[in-house]
């Protein structure tokens, strides 16, 4: 399904699109959802590709992200409108499908919850919520190592400790926080001790 050159044609493409760090940090979550698919035998060539497309419109201003997610009829829920730069993942899934012609609903589905994560993710939805997180170009959250450790023994804690950190950076700035943020949170609490 994805080969090689298809997957160095879409980062030569973004490498074009994107700005040096966040192309840096695209890489980084590529390369590491790869690591990732292999440690939990999932299909590697998925895995670069829904990595390499997470932020695929992220260099949208928050004004274009609201214009083109009304022109295509894209939902927009008062989370986002607070808060445009989360329809980045929306957008992003929109674009893997019109831009770059992915048509991978796993994939279009991790580009789309990459952000928030959501109960009951697939596994590859999982691996990019995590790589996005614990790349190498990531700045230290606490707890950065731990969760990295973490990921590659249950991908599962992973994500909860994930969905942990963001609610506790999130509240310490005072931020808004979406919805399928804690429900991210509260459905993989269940594995916070296994």
């Amino acid at each position: 399904m994805y080969t090689n050159q298809n997957i160095e044609k879409v980062e030569n493409e973004l490498k074009e699109i994107l700005d040096e760090k966040r192309f840096r940090h695209t890489q980084g979550v590529m390369y590491t959802a790869a690591a990732l698919a292999m440690r939990y035998s999932q299909n590697v060539n998925q895995a670069l590709m829904a990595g390499l497309l997470h932020d695929c419109a992220k260099a949208y201003s928050d004004e274009e992200k609201l214009n083109l997610c009304k022109k295509n009829n894209i939902e927009i829920t008062s989370s986002e409108q607070k808060v445009p730069s989360l329809l980045h993942a929306k957008l992003g899934a929109f674009d893997a499908e019109n831009k770059f012609g992915v048509n991978d609903e796993d994939v279009l589905e991790a580009v789309r919850v990459h952000t928030t994560g959501k109960a009951n993710m697939s596994m590859l939805q999982k691996i990019v919520y995590v790589a996005d997180f614990i790349e190498p170009n990531r700045k230290k959250y606490s707890n950065m190592e731990q969760i990295r450790v973490i990921s590659f023994e249950n991908i599962d804690k992973a994500v909860f400790y994930i969905a942990k950190n963001v609610l506790e950076y999130l509240n310490k700035k005072g931020a808004f926080i979406d919805s399928l943020t804690n429900e991210t949170y509260n459905y993989y609490s269940k594995f916070k001790e296994r």
